[in-house]
């Protein structure tokens, strides 16, 4: 069942001219079940000209830090954001689900780790996260920023992250890169490319040395880096990444035609959701289990039903489907038969999914 909570809005600022930071008051009975780790988002629900609408955004304050804060960065025609930027104001109630996702690794205190963050724009948001965390409950360990934005101005905590790096010195590097304004070093002027690259794996990456990297940002960026790392002799289990979809490959677009010819007409089809089963027979009016779940009366979990979020993340019990697209879970979560609802077209007569997961 997709439990939301109502959660007062503490205060609300401007960042940057389009991107807002929300902070939320979260009252102590609800601090347990509101725990989370760093790397870890909210969903939020509003209700948007009559519009049940729902989007997930990371969560860029850290657990030691005690608070609850998103930022979101005003998308042109987003309703979400629209409605974050231009109509929410402090003390004010929006419906709130409990930190999920698994975007981020577990803190050890005795470690000794170098990590990697590439961020843009507003991919900053878990990195900052999990860099205030590691620095602060890892006193060994150091981080290292690469981070792009359009311009100095449109830099999201800009600010911040230079107290960081005051606060943690020697340990934090952050290295700015500008695609709309020209500076005198050639090197952090544009996005990330194979000279770029080369210079950065020779002078400020020791691969051998790193022991994690983080990528959030547009996929392009972050598939690019992700695989010149990788060759570059990174173990590919030291990889880590969020995306922002940008557009869909030929080859999601290929299977999408495919999976559309696919009858789903009288396929039975179970969900199991708080211990509990609900049954229905699906159409053809709907062609992925969630859609035809809510349609059928199921209260489910979701948030972007684009196939990133995985807020929708269900396990397949019995039977078969295939996903449309996949930008959220990884290879091992896929092999614990682990879906995305919002994608997952059944392939099968009958199919059994739990999201009691």
């Amino acid at each position: 069942m997709a439990q939301f909570y109502k959660l007062k809005v503490k205060d609300i600022y401007k960042e940057t001219d389009d991107c807002s930071v929300v902070t939320f008051d979260v009252p102590s009975e609800l601090k347990p079940e509101f725990a989370y780790c760093q790397g870890q988002h909210l969903t939020l629900r509003a209700m948007i000209d009559g519009e049940d609408v729902r989007r997930s955004y990371s969560l860029c304050s850290s657990p030691v830090e005690n608070k609850w804060q998103v930022a979101v960065k005003q998308i042109p025609g987003g309703k979400f954001s629209t409605f974050i930027n231009e109509a929410l104001e402090a003390g004010q109630e929006i419906d709130v689900m409990a930190p999920s996702g698994t975007f981020g690794v577990e803190v050890n205190k005795e470690a000794t780790k170098n990590y990697l963050f590439f961020a843009a724009g507003s991919g900053i948001t878990p990195v900052i996260s999990m860099i205030k965390t590691h620095l602060k409950n890892e006193i060994n360990s150091t981080c290292k920023l690469f981070y792009v934005n359009k311009t100095a101005k449109s830099i999201i905590f800009k600010e911040e992250l230079e107290q960081l790096r005051n606060t943690y010195f020697g340990r934090l590097e952050i290295y700015y890169f500008l695609t709309q304004e020209k500076r005198d070093i050639d090197l952090f002027n544009g996005r990330f490319d194979d000279e770029k690259m080369a210079v950065l794996t020779k002078v400020f990456i020791d691969i051998p040395d790193t022991s994690e990297v983080f990528l959030c940002g547009p996929e392009k960026m972050v598939n690019y880096v992700s695989e010149y790392l990788i060759k570059a002799g990174l173990p590919k289990d030291l990889v880590h990444f969020e995306l922002f979809v940008t557009g869909l490959t030929e080859e999601d677009i290929k299977r999408q035609e495919r999976l559309a010819k696919q009858n789903v007409e009288g396929i039975e089809v179970t969900i199991i959701d708080g211990g509990k089963e609900f049954l229905f027979t699906m159409t053809k009016d709907f062609d992925n289990i969630l859609d035809a779940a809510l349609n059928a009366g199921a209260d489910l979990p979701f948030a972007c039903k684009g196939g990133v979020c995985s807020t929708c993340k269900c396990q397949v019990k019995e039977g078969d489907v295939e996903m449309k697209i996949n930008y959220a879970l990884e290879e091992d979560e896929i092999a614990q038969n682990l879906v995305l609802s919002c994608q997952a077209v059944p392939t099968t007569q009958k199919v059994v999914v739990d999201f009691d997961v």
